[in-house]
């Protein structure tokens, strides 16, 4: 399922993003693609309608890279 997820949202990180080298799970969202707060909150915001999900501000402090994400929706969705 995560690489699912993965699939999914790669074209929303490279719309968002200008990002030169792959990415991958282990993109960093501030040191790699240069993401700003602003930044963060439209993903988040794109993600919870593409995934049908609520993200608390609370759950999100740990999330650093691509694959936190992913692996977050991925605790947070039913299978497909």
């Amino acid at each position: 399922m995560p690489e699912l997820i993965f699939a999914k949202i790669k074209p929303v990180l490279e719309k968002q993003f200008i990002f030169e080298g792959e990415l991958t799970l282990k993109t960093r969202f501030l040191e790699d693609l240069g993401a700003d707060s602003l930044d963060i909150v439209q993903l988040l915001s794109d993600l919870e309608d593409m995934f049908e999900i609520k993200m608390p501000p609370e759950d999100l402090v740990n999330i650093q890279t691509v694959g936190d994400i992913v692996d977050y929706i991925a605790r947070h969705t039913s299978p497909v």
